[in-house]
């Protein structure tokens, strides 16, 4: 795989870890090694030049001069030639243990720029460098070298020594996101992981929440006429019904396709879908559970090929806690070549998504397509489509679609030529991007038809995917468009959950988003995002928690919903609120933020190094129709909100092992607690009943 292992030394700590690990890698794949030291004699000759006028009076004679110049230079050349050859030293000493062929380099000039001159010219398979020279000090991250040799390789494989444990355990994770690069550091990733039998993962990130806060800041500075230009709505809308999930299934598609490679190498990996900024959720991910080697492609998939390194790589070369492998190899895999879909369209239906204009067509295939294998249909007739339209566009906007024709004129737009049929292209076009979209502007926004049909969407039923959290709406899905999974694995949100958490929380705030749909609040959540610092963080964490919300089909932010996004975007272990440093949070959102992150969605609480705190361990078994009951709550808070009150009733009568029996009395009780904090408006007796404190403690 490498044929030649090139190692920049210094003699610090990360530089003799990268020969320890350049030995294990020779070793494995039959290597030669090529360990260089680069020394700056020019360097040190004309700084002395510079000092010579600052030398005492008896120096300043013309030939005592030429004596201590020829003094220093053979003391300085001949000495960084002695400190050089001790580092080679080492490497040869270290390959000569294992019978491994050596090249040694001493070569004079600009540490950075020697390196890279050498490395391009020789263009050796893999580079192992220190992330950390003998220069570094306690807040270094990134030594100046390791950063500049990074920017300016091309060919070579760039391996970064961050943890000092030369061979320690761990995975590979692999960080992919469709480019050659990402696909080349998968098939690293996989040599890698059979050479030194290590599990391989790969995972993926997408980000829907970007335009969310992104136009909410765009729409306050925009004047009237400019936001008619721009409209939010459709935007918006083209967010929630295609992009957003369309996002979802082609960073799916890359964890599919890394599998198939795998398969195909005879091994296999675990993939993982994340959603959120792809620097900020991969960090996370390393960090929960730390890899022995973290590998991600120089430039990602939106990168020009000239552009020196990308920033999630460049930020995760910089943060993350393991080595960090930065591809620089190419791989195209055959299957991104063939079709995504293998459903058939008749000939009239084809025949009807040419009478689109060009620049919607794609958007309106795509979403008819994710409609067709959301809902189990192998054949798209005008049947399917004409369902698939109602599913984007619900009744109210159809009409005001058709309604195009004088706006259309008004605006001088020739809709012959636009080839557009009453249909399918009026009820689409309005879902294209700003500056080609007809949709209509209303001009009530707080009473527009665009609003009260986001209102009626609200009420249909929502279901989640247990494998991906796509969403759903409308029927029962039969099989999920972006991990394929079947109907069953679909759960239906129950709104009156998140309704009667609402209730219970008390006072509402309104507020309208971007695009004129009213969010509400209830009071504590609005207390408890104070704890995330103020600006463009909190206004990312509000875009989240709003974007999701509206993604299930609420429209009201409880802080048992919010508190898990808000703990992530304020602080691990959320410190800063009981320090009491002014984030504004009252004490009775501090108990409820206390109790909801402490049973958050996924269960799992960090340590101030990020790592995850052990989990305790339960006194009690649950039978597997008991546990199939728990999984019908919905997930998160309420689900181990549920989970609690029935070990608590188990613990009650005595009981270790749980059924479905005593799950089904326990969720009665459940009932019950919220029942009572809904009449009494004390939701802080139910959480002290759910974790054993003691009622209002603040």
């Amino acid at each position: 795989m490498y044929k030649t292992i090139y190692i920049p030394v210094d003699n610090s700590d990360h530089s003799n870890t990268a020969v320890d690990v350049g030995v294990e890698f020779a070793k494995t794949f039959g290597s030669k090694i090529v360990g260089s030291h680069v020394y700056a004699a020019k360097m040190h000759d004309k700084r002395f030049k510079q000092m010579e006028a600052g030398l005492p009076e008896e120096y300043h004679d013309e030939k005592e001069l030429d004596r201590q110049r020829q003094i220093h230079d053979s003391l300085i050349t001949r000495g960084l030639q002695i400190i050089t050859d001790s580092y080679l030293d080492y490497v040869d000493k270290k390959c000569n243990e294992s019978n491994l062929p050596i090249e040694r380099k001493s070569l004079e000039g600009r540490n950075w720029k020697v390196l890279v001159e050498d490395i391009n010219t020789n263009a050796y398979d893999l580079v192992i460098m220190g992330a950390l020279g003998v220069g570094a000090v306690k807040d270094s991250v990134i030594g100046s070298n390791t950063e500049r040799v990074i920017r300016r390789i091309r060919n070579s494989d760039m391996f970064i020594i961050k943890n000092t444990e030369p061979m320690n355990n761990g995975k590979i994770v692999v960080a992919v996101d469709g480019s050659p690069y990402s696909f080349g550091g998968l098939m690293t990733g996989l040599a890698l992981g059979k050479a030194f039998n290590r599990p391989v993962e790969a995972i993926a990130a997408f980000d829907p929440y970007f335009h969310y806060a992104a136009f909410h800041s765009i729409s306050g500075v925009l004047n009237e006429e400019a936001g008619k230009v721009f409209r939010f709505k459709e935007q918006e809308k083209l967010h929630e019904e295609i992009i957003d999930s369309g996002l979802a299934k082609i960073y799916q598609s890359h964890l599919d396709i890394s599998r198939e490679i795998a398969q195909a190498e005879e091994t296999d990996v675990k993939t993982t879908l994340l959603d959120g900024k792809a620097f900020e959720k991969i960090i996370q991910y390393v960090r929960k559970d730390v890899p022995w080697l973290l590998i991600v492609g120089r430039i990602g998939v939106h990168s020009d090929e000239d552009m020196d390194i990308g920033s999630n790589t460049e930020n995760l070369l910089r943060s993350a806690p393991c080595n960090v492998l930065v591809s620089n190899r190419k791989y195209v895999p055959p299957i991104d070549t063939q079709a995504e879909y293998t459903i058939a369209w008749t000939e009239e239906s084809l025949r009807r998504m040419e009478k689109i204009p060009i620049f919607a067509r794609g958007v309106a295939k795509t979403a008819i397509h994710r409609y067709a294998i959301e809902k189990g249909h192998t054949i798209i007739s005008n049947t399917v489509i004409d369902a698939a339209v109602g599913h984007i566009l619900p009744k109210g906007a159809m009409d005001a679609m058709r309604a195009l024709g004088g706006n259309l004129e008004a605006a001088g737009i020739d809709r012959d030529k636009m080839q557009a049929d009453d249909s399918v292209a009026q009820d689409l076009m309005g879902n294209t991007l700003s500056g080609m979209m007809t949709g209509i502007v209303e001009e009530k926004p707080k009473n527009s038809a665009g609003t009260q049909a986001y209102l009626d969407r609200m009420s249909q039923n929502y279901f989640v995917c247990d494998g991906c959290g796509y969403i759903g709406k409308g029927d029962t899905p039969v099989k999920c468009p972006v991990c394929s999974a079947d109907g069953d694995k679909f759960k239906l949100v129950d709104k009156q959950i998140f309704e009667a958490a609402a209730k219970a929380e008390g006072e509402l705030e309104t507020d309208l988003a971007y695009d004129d749909v009213p969010m509400q609040w209830t009071k504590d959540a609005k207390e408890a995002i104070r704890a995330v610092p103020a600006g463009f963080q909190r206004r990312r964490a509000k875009a989240r928690i709003e974007k999701s919300a509206r993604k299930l089909g609420m429209t009201t932010i409880t802080l048992e919903y919010a508190a898990p996004t808000i703990k992530e975007a304020a602080d691990e272990d959320y410190q800063p609120i009981f320090a009491n440093k002014g984030t504004g949070t009252s004490p009775a959102a501090e108990v409820k933020l206390a109790a909801t992150t402490t049973n958050g969605t996924n269960g799992e609480h960090a340590n101030g190094n990020g790592t995850a705190k052990p989990e305790e361990t339960s006194p009690f078994t649950w039978s597997a129709d008991a546990q199939a009951r728990l999984e019908r709550a919905p997930e998160g808070f309420m689900r181990d909100c549920t989970k609690a009150l029935i070990e608590k009733h188990a613990e009650k009568i005595g009981a270790t092992l749980i059924t479905a029996e005593v799950a089904n009395e326990g969720i009665e009780q459940a009932k019950g607690y919220m029942a009572d904090a809904m009449k009494t408006g004390n939701l802080k007796d139910m959480i002290a009943n759910l974790t054993g404190s003691k009622s209002g403690a603040n």
